[in-house]
């Protein structure tokens, strides 16, 4: 339902809100050169130091740099140019950045320049598809402005993980079904449901969280028959399924043994990665993770982790489940910020155009990203494992669109009651929330949390008092006043999320899990020093002896080693191709122990490496965990030492029949070229 002045307040005189109608007119000087300032200004600041973060996550690191030295490589996403095995994604992202390694060399700027570049295209069509529906220019720079200024977007727009060209492609498909929907384009439908064949490319199901808001927004909108939009809907469908499908095709044409293993599944197949590993697996919580035999991660016998390694983090963590799983943690700190008022943002705009006509398009945009906003959150409210908070980048053009159209619909109602209360209430869902955010790192800059939440009071109360009858004497002096409220309104809420990604850009981010934000100081605990041993192991040992030695190797493979980080952290360091035994987690069944002896058998691999941790005394649960009947595993050799191999298979028949001649810290060396026992 519209809601009118004279309904509110029946004695105040009624300012008819401005309609906006017809096409975007020409942009002026000053759009313009707003426009460009964010674009340049976005790519500068994304760019600005971009190698801070080194090769940021070392696993697709590798993955780029393989495909700078080798076609199939690239074309495959393979971890090694060896090509014994990919990454557990598809290449779309390799494709890229491997590409520019083709071109200017593989480094660390060319790897991640194209990652900031994508972040300016994310901008521009933010920009696009919200200034069309509007014909607002200025609601379009809000929009982009919001996108460049989120934390989590500062953060990935400048790592090597392949949200970033997911993301871009589906902030693409939602501007070409913006541009769809004036007159129901067949064209722009098909190149979205092309976007978002490309986005599975990129993230597989991820990269399809989006397709049902926009077609739910397409079919309720579109001014064409149903049958039309049903129609344009399935050619859509049929676009992402061609677009998508191919690569899914080569994987089952070309010939399994002349091709990488398709990490993370179970059977060498694309769409086993895609449902299992990647998919359902994941989302349900049921991902195969350990070695192929026994985990690979369990202690020996007569030792155990101390309860308070554990609550140090030492063991298995996550971030809870649930709706206030967008809101808490460091998934708060990544996306949050706007998200309140992104949400009431989407309501007002539902209520403020109730009563237009079906073909509406501005609802029809605020259904696009609100929609897409509400399902996606949900999905990720609900993931049982395997979540990452840089996930929600996902959702961060979604936030945007929602935050830029309903400030925009409440101003374009700025002399209505509805406008200005509307106003207030959003300025205090993105003021108070951003002072939430910024309390829970409270030795971080405590003017500013103050300052915003100040502010966004002051407005709230502001507009309020301006909806009051007795402030309509005031005449157009109130508009005036109601302009500057909701511009200082909109200034505060974003000045919080601003704040922590300009903190963002400056911080090196590598491994996994990137943070946003300022450094951070973790207090030490019990766990923090055999942890940080652990992830330096399993992150790849780069002890310079060691780098040296396989770099004077000439088999196919320098070496072999469980899992694919160490394999990778390795291959960064040595420029050789590293074997990774069992992929990602140890589970992946390649190779087999008769493919493996195989190799050996062929020169084709130069050293084994497995991890030889020597565990503390006091993890001892058993004074005598050497006795026999009492030891972990036939091939520990002496008490208290821990192999961590994922394939133990291959651990024991190598330690069986090659001697380990060197060690470069928790590191054992076996020479395959030497004669075997």
């Amino acid at each position: 339902m519209s809601v009118t002045t004279a309904e509110l307040a029946p004695s105040e005189p009624t300012t008819p809100p401005i309609e906006p109608s017809g096409e975007l007119s020409p942009a002026r000087r000053w759009e313009r050169l707003a426009l460009a300032l964010l674009l340049v200004g976005t790519a500068v600041a994304y760019l600005w130091n971009i190698t801070v973060n080194a090769m940021g996550n070392s696993f697709y690191a590798a993955a780029v740099w393989s495909g700078s030295q080798d076609w199939k490589a690239l074309l495959f996403g393979s971890l090694d140019p060896g090509n014994f095995i990919t990454v557990d994604k598809p290449p779309v992202s390799q494709w890229v950045m491997a590409l520019s390694g083709q071109i200017f060399g593989f480094s660390s700027a060319s790897m991640l320049a194209p990652q900031a570049i994508m972040a300016v295209g994310a901008v521009a069509l933010m920009y696009g598809a919200v200034a069309r529906v509007t014909l607002s220019r200025g609601a379009g720079l809000l929009a982009g402005l919001v996108l460049t200024v989120t934390p989590v977007v500062a953060l990935m727009f400048r790592f090597n993980n392949p949200d970033a060209v997911m993301v871009l492609l589906m902030t693409a498909a939602a501007y070409c079904i913006v541009r769809a929907l004036p007159r129901a384009s067949l064209k722009w439908v098909v190149l979205a449901g092309v976007a978002l064949g490309f986005a599975f490319l990129a993230k597989m199901l991820e990269g399809l969280m989006v397709l049902p808001a926009l077609g739910l927004a397409y079919v309720i909108v579109a001014p064409t028959t149903l049958r039309n939009r049903l129609l344009h809907s399935l050619a859509a469908l049929g676009a992402l399924i061609v677009s998508s499908g191919w690569f899914v095709l080569l994987t089952i044409l070309w010939p399994a043994d002349s091709r990488p293993y398709l990490a993370g599944s179970k059977d060498n197949t694309f769409m086993d990665l895609v449902l299992g590993y990647n998919g359902f697996a994941r989302y349900l919580g049921k991902n195969h993770m350990g070695g192929s035999k026994t985990n690979p991660f369990e202690l020996p016998a007569g030792y155990q982790i101390p309860e308070a390694f554990k609550q140090g983090g030492f063991g298995p963590g996550g971030f809870g489940n649930g709706p206030d799983r967008l809101f808490t943690g460091e998934i708060g700190f990544e996306i949050s910020w706007l998200l309140p008022a992104a949400l009431l943002a989407f309501v007002l705009v539902l209520v403020s155009r109730g009563r237009r006509p079906r073909t509406d398009l501005l609802r029809g945009a605020a259904l696009v990203f609100g929609l897409w906003l509400v399902i996606d959150g949900a999905l990720f409210a609900g993931m049982k494992s395997g979540m990452h908070a840089y996930y929600t980048l996902a959702i961060a053009p979604a936030i945007a669109g929602c935050f830029a159209l309903g400030v925009h619909e409440l101003w374009r109602r700025r002399g209505e009651a509805f406008g200005r209360v509307g106003g207030a209430a959003l300025v205090l869902a993105a003021g108070i929330w951003g002072f939430v955010l910024l309390q829970r790192n409270s030795g971080w800059q405590p003017w500013l949390r103050w300052t915003i939440l100040a502010v966004a009071v002051i407005v709230a109360l502001g507009l309020v008092v301006l909806t009051l009858p007795p402030t309509a004497r005031l005449g157009r002096a109130r508009e005036r006043v109601t302009a500057v409220l909701i511009i200082a309104g909109v200034i505060a809420g974003l000045s919080g999320s601003t704040a922590y990604a300009v903190a963002t850009l400056p911080q090196s981010h590598v491994g996994g899990s990137p943070v946003v934000g300022p450094e951070r100081t973790k207090k030490p605990g019990p766990a923090d020093q055999f942890r940080k041993e652990l992830e330096r192991l399993f992150g790849g040992q780069t002890d310079p002896k060691l780098v040296a030695l396989l770099q004077t190797t000439q088999t196919k493979w320098s070496a072999a080693i469980d899992r694919s980080s160490p394999a990778a952290g390795l291959e960064l360091a040595s420029r050789t191709s590293v074997m990774a035994i069992g992929g990602f987690t140890s589970a992946d069944p390649v190779p087999t122990l008769p493919q493996f002896q195989q190799m050996v058998r062929d020169h084709q691999i130069t050293y084994y490496l497995v991890p030889e941790i020597t565990l503390p005394d006091s993890w001892r649960t058993d004074p005598k965990p050497a006795e026999p009947g009492n030891t972990a595993t036939p091939t520990d050799s002496k008490p208290g030492v821990w192999h961590p191999a994922g394939n133990k298979e291959i651990f024991d028949w190598v330690s069986a029949h090659y001697t380990s001649t060197q060690k470069f810290g928790e590191l054992a060396v076996y020479d395959l070229t030497a004669p075997p026992h």
